[in-house]
């Protein structure tokens, strides 16, 4: 049982290495003034800690270690295995990974090692051991940071070796695999396991990685095999930090949107605490950004950590905007409104040098403290420490669960045919977007979470039907359940067969239908559906339905098949299933959301909370918490419900009137 947060983190990622040490006690007293409380090091500083092979040199990171104790702030100690020093590339080739194009990386970069190179894994191995014993019982460490945002594939052969007695174990025999792939298509049939190829341009894909494929079922399992090699890496060094210390939290910083190359939902069982870096782009809907945080949540279903963001520019973007007056404030406090129990920067002091001198910090180029993004800082940073005690360890409740699943994700976007035009988190957020407008919370969950703790399941385009889950679907409707799917749905088992006798496969008894084939409508070409007498724009897909034992909501308009079922309802035992058989715009899907969720009994935090995010988080001794936000771009009125609230942010009663960028935590009197 790992310690937990005792209070409410307030920093960033600080690289004292890269300045003098004469600066360090400034920057410090700095840091102090905008009330940070933490900071993240030796992320990057593994060139510094091992100049040269087995000879450790810890004087610097001491001398850090004990200014930051000193003046009493968490640290977040990162191990530094996630950039490897040029003198490793040089004594040991096999470090470095090969790419989808099959090139070995050089010295450069960063995220570049083979997760299946022996020296790589003996060298990381030995500087964690060092790090571990001279760190491990520092009491102001609170956090131990794995690696640094782990991603990217190897196509290596000590990959190639690694993926072929992984197969081994998973299969068993060679029968088995080529039924699994099905590999008397094109005559690839495997007779040795030494002729299995990783799968990458040169091979069985082509175009970008992850896209394109011959054998879907190799490049599937080679991706859930290049998730695990990563994930043994973190439990690799998180085995050896237990040696020296039993109980501080262990963490790895997951990022993306989300990460295509890495199995969030596998990985968290190994995270003592899920930690996000959050980098919305400057044009992203306000609902993206709240998506993923609601994913991070529901990875343990439990607090999680914003481990990075930015104060305002970030420097990989094609265009990078300063955030606008009160939008930094706003966007931490959306992380903090859908679970986040710390707000942490990527920086907390601006780099004179390297790519990401221009992406902003606490302590700008201007080492100055009356700029504008400062005085907001420090504005934030005395919020957080008046609300962070009562926040901490508060909950989210949610009635709705959002099936979110890597298999799926990999599997649907390389499916060849039908519409080129295939996003799985697209599909995705089109429903979360949903409940999010209506600010009733979600649960973004996977195939293996307990469907019984929800309402109402939402499962859009689960091409991907592994043995056992559509057995758990059938039972969760019988008992009284209620659960949505799409298009694209119940079509293939887990290595990509497609399951026989008319989609959506195994769930052809729950929906009460078959479909039986799917039309794909061309760019710049509209379908129309009708319910309820109003007519509905929709595009991608549409599937032509047989409704069997189920009842039709919405009918086709136009093109051939018009007249017949583009949405149906089927009740099944005690609950309810609905299958939407094409890709509605927004407006057309708000209609049938509509529906659906009064015939689930699905309600909001705030009912009348239109154009504000409002959320709920509940403290441990039952008190509720609602985070009132404008995300919007006009003034919003605040409900009626929550007008005699006291906003902890203030002391002061709850504002009427709420502006762009405003945000209250509101808690009753």
């Amino acid at each position: 049982m790992n310690k937990g947060l005792t209070r409410f983190l307030y920093g960033g990622d600080y690289n004292p290495d890269q300045w003098s040490e004469e600066t360090w006690s400034k920057d410090i007293h700095v840091f102090k003034e905008a009330d940070i409380n933490s900071a993240t090091i030796n992320v990057f500083s593994w060139a510094l800690l091992e100049p040269e092979e087995g000879k450790f040199n810890f004087a610097k990171l001491d001398k850090v270690v004990t200014e930051l104790s000193e003046a009493n702030f968490s640290i977040v100690m990162g191990t530094s295995t996630a950039v490897m020093p040029a003198w490793m590339f040089k004594k040991y080739p096999d470090v470095a990974r090969v790419d989808y194009q099959g090139r070995r990386h050089v010295f450069g970069q960063r995220h570049n090692f083979c997760p299946n190179s022996k020296n790589y894994q003996r060298l990381a191995s030995e500087l964690v051991e060092k790090l571990a014993e001279r760190y491990g019982d520092n009491p102001h460490i609170v956090v131990w940071h794995v690696n640094n945002e782990y991603g990217g594939n190897c196509y290596c052969e000590n990959c190639q070796n690694a993926f072929r007695v992984w197969l081994k174990n998973k299969y068993h025999s060679l029968d088995n695999l080529n039924k699994a792939w099905n590999m008397n298509v094109w005559s690839h049939t495997i007779y040795d396991w030494d002729e299995i190829v990783v799968p990458n341009e040169l091979g069985d894909a082509w175009g970008p990685e992850g896209s394109e494929t011959i054998v879907a079922g190799l490049s599937i399992d080679y991706l859930r095999f290049q998730s695990e090699s990563l994930q043994n890496l973190f439990k690799m060094e998180k085995r050896i930090i237990r040696k020296y210390d039993f109980d501080t939290p262990v963490t790895t910083n997951f990022h993306s949107l989300p990460n295509k190359m890495i199995d969030y939902q596998k990985w968290a069982k190994d995270q003592d605490i899920i930690s996000y870096d959050s980098y919305p782009t400057y044009d992203a809907p306000a609902y993206q950004p709240a998506f993923l945080y609601d994913l991070m949540r529901s990875l343990k279903h439990q607090p999680f950590m914003l481990m990075e963001s930015a104060p305002s520019s970030v420097n990989w973007q094609p265009y990078s905007p300063l955030k606008r007056p009160g939008q930094m404030a706003a966007t931490e406090l959306q992380a903090v409104a859908h679970g986040a129990d710390t707000v942490q920067f990527f920086q907390l002091k601006q780099a004179v040098g390297g790519s990401e001198k221009f992406h902003s910090a606490v302590i700008a180029h201007s080492q100055r403290t009356d700029t504008r993004v400062f005085r907001e800082l420090t504005d934030l940073g005395q919020k957080l420490k008046k609300v962070g005690p009562t926040i901490l360890g508060s909950k989210t409740q949610a009635e709705v669960g959002i099936v979110f699943d890597w298999s799926n994700f990999w599997s649907y976007e390389y499916v060849d045919g039908i519409n080129q035009d295939k996003n799985y988190v697209d599909s995705i957020l089109d429903y979360y977007r949903q409940f999010y407008e209506r600010n009733i919370p979600v649960d973004i969950i996977s195939v293996d979470d307990d469907f019984k703790k929800y309402d109402l399941i939402v499962a859009p385009v689960l091409y991907m039907i592994k043995v056992g889950l559509a057995e758990k679907i059938n039972e969760y409707v019988a008992k009284g359940g209620n659960f949505v799917t799409t298009y694209m749905s119940g079509m293939v088992n887990s290595t990509d067969n497609i399951y026989l006798g008319g989609y959506p496969g195994p769930l052809k008894e729950v929906t009460g239908i078959w479909v039986e084939e799917s039309d794909a409508i061309v760019p710049g070409h509209k379908t129309i559906v009708s319910f309820n007498d109003h007519d509905y724009e929709a595009s991608f897909i549409c599937d032509l339905i047989h409704p069997g034992r189920a009842k039709v909501l919405a009918k086709y308009s136009n093109e051939f098949y018009a007249g017949t079922a583009a949405i149906t309802e089927n009740k099944y035992g005690k609950g309810k299933a609905w299958y939407i058989g094409t890709k509605l715009q927004h407006q057309g899907l708000t209609q049938i959301l509509n529906h659906i969720i009064l015939q689930a009994n699905v309600e909001s935090v705030i009912r009348n909370g239109a154009g504000l995010e409002i959320t709920k988080r509940i403290t441990e001794n039952g008190q509720s918490l609602y985070f009132v936000l404008n995300m919007s771009k006009k003034k919003q009125e605040l409900p009626s419900e929550l007008r005699d609230y006291q906003d902890l942010l203030t002391g002061k009663k709850a504002r009427q009137k709420i502006e762009r960028w405003d945000v209250q935590i509101l808690i009753s009197k």
